[in-house]
């Protein structure tokens, strides 16, 4: 997959662009039909599949003052999801203030078919894009009939009668629901950062833990308590448990490998989520009881064979 930074990198390098637009948070199941179908059509016509998607997050933009933005992945997680999708070209528009002013016009006739040359635009489900949020799927056939191009609209794809989305996986991962969340995004939830030293767990000896550093502020930890994990460093899977426990309002991410004894300080790795094996009642008074570590370290243990 070819990462371009912005419009204007892109411009005269992509062959027949089929295209869709949007932040895709999580690249979940929903997403991962769109990108299919742009997969599909691309082969039809002999062109290649395009994702124009946005940074830093709009909101994070537009709202600097609001502080409960919470992503489902990073922009390097996205960026690898992404690639294991299949997708040709990733797009990247730096988003600022002034951006958020183009009108949808613009934003189609000047980036979308002005540097990119799209010959399919594809869009999700009550899409809309441009300035106050004024374009949507009629607006976008009426211009395609002024300008040669082709538009499609695709219904998101539902798990057991619910309408996938990216706020109902963020409620999943807040509630710990891990199962739940990876359904609906069809892989394991993922923390990619740097390994650094464990932060102090009280009650239990921390001595073989570590934590995870993650750089985006808006990322989504989920609720305090002890997950079945893997660690993937490299290409090697290890087997792990992670505690999760909540100091002055941030969500700290202690992990300990369950057989391996392999130093990863400092090295980055992403982490992967299974079950959600303990709540927070490991927590009493701020100490973590041993005796349910013992036994969420064996929970863990038989959960992931």
């Amino acid at each position: 997959m070819r990462v371009f930074k912005n419009t204007q990198e892109a411009s005269g390098k992509i062959k027949n662009a089929v295209v869709t637009t949007g932040t895709f948070d999580g690249v979940h199941v929903g997403h991962k039909v769109i990108i299919d179908r742009l997969k599909q059509l691309a082969e039809e016509i002999g062109g290649e599949s395009t994702l124009v998607t946005f940074y830093p997050h709009p909101r994070k933009v537009l709202y600097p003052d609001q502080k409960d933005l919470r992503l489902i992945n990073s922009q390097e997680e996205k960026i690898e999801l992404l690639s294991k999708t299949g997708l040709e070209n990733l797009v990247i528009i730096p988003f600022s203030v002034e951006f958020s002013k183009t009108t949808g016009h613009d934003f189609i006739t000047d980036i979308l078919i002005g540097n990119l040359n799209a010959k399919i635009i594809i869009v999700g489900q009550n899409h809309h894009f441009g300035y106050n949020r004024s374009g949507d799927f009629s607006y976008l056939d009426k211009l395609s009939r002024e300008l040669d191009f082709k538009v499609e609209d695709i219904p998101l794809k539902d798990i057991e009668n619910e309408t996938v989305s990216s706020t109902k996986i963020r409620n999943a991962l807040t509630q710990g629901n891990i199962m739940r969340a990876n359904a609906y995004l069809d892989h394991q939830y993922i923390i990619t950062g740097t390994m650094k030293n464990s932060v102090e767990l009280k009650g239990i000896d921390s001595s073989g833990y570590f934590s995870v550093e993650i750089e985006e502020e808006e990322k989504l930890v989920p609720p305090p308590g002890v997950y079945a994990t893997n660690i993937l460093l490299n290409a090697d899977s290890l087997k792990s448990m992670t505690v999760i426990t909540e100091k002055e309002g941030q969500r700290i991410v202690n992990n300990t490998l369950i057989y391996d004894k392999i130093n990863i300080i400092d090295k980055r790795a992403t982490l992967y989520f299974y079950k959600k094996i303990k709540g927070p009642e490991i927590l009493m008074d701020g100490m973590i009881d041993s005796s349910e570590i013992e036994d969420a370290r064996e929970d863990v243990d038989e959960l992931l064979y």
